[in-house]
């Protein structure tokens, strides 16, 4: 993986401190598990604070039913577990309970993508994205790297509604220095005129890899980092898609529905073509980590060719 010359921390245990960190100066958050509380980096967070850890078992949609009452007392409730789980399982608890009601729920899918490879495509999640953008009202975070999770995590317990946030789970590199997060507003990694780039969540590391390989080689992009996928910077993608003339979307989702459609929704109007660089519309096969990324051409040699294809 690109990440392999840089420290590496893992994102789930980033994102648990996070929000213990948090929950120290506000009492009003509390951690929902459903058996995957310690998996989900809260392990500090039931020693410190065990009357505000509620242990429920393997039931997501009953969880998110509590959760939402907790809300309704005026609690900041953070429910993480598997993202296939707390999404394709739990949708109606979330479409009902939280979305329709506006209950101030954070909800945190772990493992996303295809991260928990070697248990297959059960434990997958390529169309959270897709299914939660759909809900009306619910903010869709990605963050890319440790600190952005960090950061991300402040913003979402500070934002009045609800919330579902995405993270991987092997270890990441720092991409980016630490700084506040905005929901919303995309970051401009890197600058050139040949194509714009915007990349989200875990797979933005062998992005960056992949991007720097084709300057190295003289061909320049506007590589845009998008960690809110709903809603995304529309402003941000319109001024950079105007100038290079072409956009190259990649996600660690399925091409349809996630990230590539909410950018080609932001340029509908503009005729600017848009390319969907992400899972196939597939059942994906089981394997390592790294070996499926390198089998659908998301590993960073395979979106050096794939992007350098597309930008000739």
């Amino acid at each position: 993986m690109a990440a392999e010359t840089h420290t590496l921390i893992d994102p789930r245990k980033t994102f648990g401190q996070a929000v213990t960190d948090l929950a120290a100066s506000d009492d009003r958050v509390v951690v929902l598990s459903a058996d995957s509380g310690l998996s989900s980096g809260f392990g500090s967070f039931r020693e410190r604070y065990p009357d505000r850890y509620y242990e429920f078992g393997i039931q997501e949609h009953g969880t998110t039913g509590v959760a939402a009452g907790l809300a309704s007392t005026g609690k900041i409730p953070v429910f993480a577990a598997i993202a296939a789980f707390v999404t394709n399982r739990n949708y109606e608890a979330f479409r009902n309970d939280i979305a329709y009601m506006g209950q101030n729920v954070k909800i945190v899918g772990r493992n996303g993508g295809i991260t928990y490879s070697d248990l297959g495509p059960t434990h997958y999640s390529l169309e959270d994205y897709a299914i939660i953008r759909m809900l009306p009202g619910v903010v869709v975070l990605s963050p890319q790297d440790p600190g952005e999770i960090r950061e991300a995590a402040k913003a979402m317990i500070e934002h009045d509604g609800p919330v579902y946030m995405r993270i991987g789970g092997p270890s990441i590199p720092d991409l980016f220095p630490q700084a506040p997060f905005t929901i919303g507003e995309g970051r401009m990694i890197r600058e050139g005129s040949r194509a714009t780039v915007v990349t989200t969540g875990t797979i933005t590391p062998e992005v960056v890899v992949a991007v720097q390989r084709l300057a190295d080689d003289g061909i320049d992009v506007d590589l845009i980092g998008m960690p809110t996928v709903e809603p995304v910077d529309a402003a941000l993608i319109r001024a950079s898609a105007h100038r290079t003339g072409r956009v190259i979307t990649v996600e660690e989702h399925y091409t349809r529905g996630g990230l590539s459609a909410a950018v080609g929704e932001a340029l509908a109007s503009s005729g600017i073509p848009v390319h969907a660089i992400g899972l196939p519309h597939e059942h994906i096969v089981t394997g390592t980590y790294p070996g499926l990324l390198a089998r659908y051409a998301l590993d960073a040699a395979g979106l050096d060719e794939r992007i350098r294809l597309l930008v000739r």
